[in-house]
């Protein structure tokens, strides 16, 4: 019974492994792609318990959101999405609090993305 047990211990962490390795390469190959686009900026909200939420933002030279990334969740199953909502928009108009009204994480993970794009 305890081999058992440990058995699928082990292989529950390996899956744990693969299927995180395997949404990190598919963020990655997003966020790469989103680089090619412009000038990134990126946010992270969440915490241990609480789904995480990244956002990544490409402005292009007049400084209009030409393309956004999102990914939310506890699971290795979140997957990056496109946030339509801000895509052509400058960056004067975009207000978090407007572009999700009823999710304080993603409004705060967008904040984030705003700030950091000025670095």
């Amino acid at each position: 019974m305890v081999t058992a047990l440990i058995t699928v211990a082990a292989i529950s962490w390996v899956c744990q492994m693969a299927f995180g390795g395997w949404q990190i390469h598919r963020f990655n190959r997003a966020f790469d792609a989103l680089c090619q686009k412009g000038r990134v900026g990126v946010g992270r909200s969440g915490g241990r318990f609480k789904p995480r939420v990244v956002v990544a933002i490409a402005l292009d030279e007049h400084d209009n959101v030409c393309d956004s990334l999102i990914m939310r969740g506890i699971t290795v199953f979140a997957r990056p999405a496109k946030i339509q909502a801000i895509n052509g928009k400058s960056l004067q108009e975009l207000q978090p609090d407007v572009i999700f009204p009823h999710d304080s994480l993603c409004q705060n993970a967008l904040s984030l993305a705003l700030n950091l794009k000025h670095g």
